[in-house]
């Protein structure tokens, strides 16, 4: 369980378990429990399709005594273990037909949030605490938000905040709560997120200074400095200042708190449970291309909760009207779970990369792509641990990108393809206005 899905052991560990269970079950029935991480010992499967789980997913981990499979049972007490195994059957198949639950595999007992659902319900505590005895008005974590959403919009340094909150504290003692300086008040909100990355990138977009290249002081590819040189008389002078520098929003525990607020927790469910599925195509859940996923990749599916996203990007002058050429690039993170009124409006629209300017990436997009693409990978190939406030259990969340929207000049960006004259179809060669495959 513990070396790994790829290891030798563990393909060695899968046929032992399916040998060890299937030599108990009864002669006219060809179906265990699955103890993969996804089904949890909530579904029973044919040996071929437990096999398939146990690979792809990996076992639960703290199934580590099969008892749903007959071990550590008493063989005096064969007959009334197996009746209570069977009735344990039973209660578990009435879970998954239990249209309270939506089809989801629930837990049998609640479990205690994980330790990021922990630090996330602390902190919605403490917004509950006022900000003195008696004030309706705010508490002391939405005052000290408001005080910093000020000091951002009027550009107030450091020390001007610091000597403001000094001040605020000296007249109203009573506010125990209320921090003296801006390093106090940024740990007060520092759990809020979302936090974000700064990573130095090469001034020609070559690499950016990023895991292997973390630590290095040039562009190994052009050899230029990663550092600007600086002037005489600059006000930065002895300090190092990169190139262009990317910033990088991580996408995991924003999806994590959609699982956690009692809010969204259940829209999370709609694109399975609310949606209206009489052919007619209102929200991508609707489409070929989604149904055609959940076939494909079953354990997946399989999940309801697993999250499926589109992603965009666009450059835009931050300047506005102003006689400057520069073009800054968001890329943004849509989640299709939510219903078609939540998905694409601005709360629930995740920014996760914000790539410098003063001209557009280009076709170097897919270097400033790359801490995203990670995230995705382990999002999709392992997942991570989420607490589910409805379910009041915890769950591996996988997320999985369904497609991008772009327009032609950036689709061939983001794909390589080149969209310049006649565009033809990836998959047929064929131009796309005659080919059966252009929905893709």
């Amino acid at each position: 369980m513990q070396s790994g899905r790829s290891s030798e052991d563990n393909f060695a560990g899968v046929e032992s378990f399916l040998n060890y269970a299937y030599n108990l079950v009864k002669p006219d029935d060809s179906k265990i429990f699955c103890p993969c991480s996804n089904c949890s010992n909530r579904y029973r499967h044919m040996r071929y399709e437990v096999h398939k789980h146990l690979l792809y997913n990996g076992i639960k981990l703290t199934y580590t005594t099969w008892y749903l499979h007959d071990e550590g049972q008493d063989e005096d007490s064969d007959e009334s273990d197996e009746s209570d195994s069977d009735n344990d059957g039973h209660d578990v198949a009435s879970m998954e037909q239990d249209d309270d639950m939506h089809g989801l595999i629930e837990e049998v007992c609640p479990q205690d949030p994980n330790g990021d659902a922990h630090k996330f319900y602390k902190l919605l505590e403490e917004a509950e605490q006022p900000l003195y005895a008696g004030c309706e008005s705010y508490s002391n974590l939405s005052f000290v938000v408001n005080l910093m959403h000020i000091k951002g919009i009027g550009t107030m340094s450091n020390k001007a905040f610091g000597m403001l909150l000094t001040l605020l504290k000296n007249a109203f003692p009573f506010c125990e709560k209320l921090p003296t300086t801006t390093n106090g008040a940024k740990k007060i909100i520092s759990n809020l997120g979302p936090h974000y990355d700064k990573i130095d990138a090469c001034n020609n977009d070559c690499i950016i200074y990023y895991k292997e290249h973390a630590n290095a002081t040039e562009c190994p590819t052009c050899k230029l400095s990663r550092w600007k040189r600086q002037g005489k008389g600059s006000k930065k002078k002895g300090k190092r200042v990169p190139w262009k520098v990317l910033r990088y929003f991580p996408l995991t525990p924003r999806l994590q708190r959609l699982f956690m607020s009692s809010k969204t927790v259940v829209d999370m469910r709609w694109h399975f449970k609310d949606r209206v599925k009489d052919g007619v195509l209102r929200h991508p859940a609707d489409s070929e291309a989604w149904k055609s996923f959940n076939q494909i990749l079953e354990s997946f599916g399989m999940e309801l909760r697993n999250v499926r996203l589109g992603l965009a990007t666009y450059g835009f002058n931050p300047f506005g009207n102003m006689n400057l050429h520069y073009s800054i690039w968001p890329v943004l993170i849509y989640p299709y779970n939510l219903p078609p009124w939540m998905c694409m409006k601005e709360p629930y629209v995740f920014m996760t990369l914000l790539i410098p300017g003063p001209k557009g990436p280009c076709h170097d997009i897919d270097v400033y792509m790359r801490p995203l693409i990670d995230e995705l990978r382990t999002l999709w190939e392992i997942g991570v641990e989420t607490y589910d406030i409805y379910a009041k259990q915890n769950f591996q969340m996988r997320a999985a990108l369904l497609w991008t929207i772009n327009d032609y000049p950036t689709y061939a960006y983001m794909s390589g393809w080149s969209t310049s004259g006649k565009l033809a179809c990836p998959y047929c060669a064929s131009d796309t206005s005659h080919c059966r495959f252009s929905w893709v």
